[in-house]
């Protein structure tokens, strides 16, 4: 199944749960696009495609400066994983097909 698409998702971090809307690209192993959210907007880096298995980064400034690192599977218009917060720990990631 494809990624390519937007994604409404939720992160439950310390902060508590945060919405987001996630848009993929998909091009043979290499995955781009965009993540919007209460903090605006932030490019996607460093993104990898193997299967349905996802990998992104993405450098945020708010509430403070550090990168975060998602794995995420995709299984029809469903997503979930898990976000490394830097030194914060990990939050895990759900979401649905838009």
């Amino acid at each position: 199944m494809s990624a390519d698409g937007t994604w409404k998702t939720t992160m439950n971090t310390p902060m508590g749960p945060q919405q987001g809307t996630l848009e993929l690209q998909t091009d043979g192993n290499v995955l781009t696009g965009k993540l919007s959210g209460a903090q605006g907007e932030i490019e996607i880096k460093d993104g990898t495609v193997d299967g349905d298995s996802l990998a992104w980064k993405a450098d945020i400034t708010t509430p403070m400066a550090m990168t975060l690192e998602f794995s995420a599977t995709v299984d029809g218009d469903e997503i979930s994983g898990n976000v490394k917060l830097g030194a914060f720990g990990n939050a895990s990631l759900s979401g649905t097909r838009a």
